[in-house]
């Protein structure tokens, strides 16, 4: 099983629709096991965004996501980094295909509703980043047996 970060944004907050989202990444059959509201301070954005803190774009990434609360949460489930990353689309909301979360809710490139760890490597650390060890809980779901078949659940 994969865990990977996921960020519901400002703009997500913002208009309500998280718990929509944490839905529609539950009724992917998704796993929950990490999940709490926090507001970005700079010195957390620089350490999740390490590598695009000398580029031009980072004061708008950085002034975007500490304008307001985020909620962080840890998904697992087979190949859960690919499986968030494609729910979510492309990043430009407008380029996104219907059916897909920024398709569905965004037409914009900044304002894109969601983080998702776009590797097993970079989830682990973001991971890292967002929640103790002691925030993340395992648990057997008594669904999992009809989620995925037991040869893809690993």
């Amino acid at each position: 099983m994969e865990r990977t970060l996921i960020l519901f944004k400002p703009d997500a907050v913002q208009r309500r629709l998280a718990g929509t989202l944490l839905s529609r990444l539950e009724n992917k059959g998704l796993k929950i096991v990490g999940l709490k509201m926090l507001k970005v301070s700079k010195e957390l954005s620089a350490k999740h965004y390490a590598e695009h803190v000398s580029k031009p774009f980072y004061p708008l990434l950085e002034a975007f996501i500490t304008s307001g609360p985020v909620i962080a949460l840890v998904a697992e489930g087979p190949s859960a980094v690919a499986v968030v990353r494609g729910m979510m689309g492309p990043t430009n909301g407008a380029q996104a295909a219907p059916g897909t979360i920024r398709g569905d809710f965004g037409v914009s490139r900044q304002m894109n509703l969601m983080h998702g760890s776009d590797s097993v490597e970079a989830a682990k650390k973001e991971i890292d980043v967002y929640f103790r060890p002691e925030e993340l809980v395992s648990y057997d779901s008594s669904l999992k047996d009809w989620v995925c078949a037991a040869d893809e659940a690993k």
